[in-house]
């Protein structure tokens, strides 16, 4: 007789992916597991793609495919094998709880919880700051380039033109605290003998 050993999927691990897929990206698993289990991952996930049987090396020449696409790739990973990846992906991110040193390491983003949902979180936090400091830019430059034009040809007095400064930055300020409000993301938590990767 046989003893065949299988780590579960977590139930919230589906929705997770379907989570990122709406947000337009893609999901890949580079695993040093077996074929057959990274194909039954890919069909319970439905991921859009997996690869098996993988060491660190290879991982990293599989990141480096995509990034030679001209893709933006996000790694997750928290073993000692994902350090080389994490370090070869435009953004790295370490599943903080339990991730090795060398993992934390080459990290730009630490998830402080072994909760792949987080990865979400962190992900719309960025785009909803970055269209904030956009949003910031206009509101700063454009009330500039006004008071600086409206004072040249003395349409305001430069007092004016002082206060209105000001104002602008007390509106730029109130823009950002925007971000303290953002709305959470919720969803499973990462499968812990996968790396998964989200690419563009």
């Amino acid at each position: 007789g046989r003893v065949l050993l299988r780590d579960d999927i977590r139930p919230q691990a589906r929705p997770v992916v379907e989570e990122l897929r709406r947000e337009g990206l893609q999901t890949v698993v580079l695993t040093g597991d077996r074929k057959p289990n990274a194909e039954h991952l890919k069909q319970e996930l439905q991921l859009d793609d997996v690869r098996a049987e993988l060491n660190p090396e290879q991982k990293v020449s599989v990141i480096h495919s995509f990034t030679g696409q001209k893709r933006l790739v996000a790694m997750i990973g928290d073993g000692v094998n994902d350090a080389p990846s994490l370090a070869a992906a435009h953004v790295g991110v370490a599943m903080g709880a339990r991730g090795s040193d060398a993992a934390l390491e080459q990290a730009e983003v630490v998830l402080m919880h072994d909760r792949l949902e987080n990865f979400l979180t962190a992900f719309r936090l960025s785009k909803r700051a970055r269209r904030v400091i956009r949003q910031n830019l206009f509101i700063s430059l454009g009330t500039v380039v006004v008071l600086v034009t409206l004072a040249l040809f003395g349409g305001i007095p430069l007092t004016v033109g002082v206060i209105g400064h000001e104002g602008s930055t007390v509106v730029v300020v109130l823009n950002s605290l925007r971000l303290l409000f953002g709305k959470r993301s919720s969803g499973p938590t990462h499968h812990h003998d996968q790396a998964d990767q989200a690419h563009r």
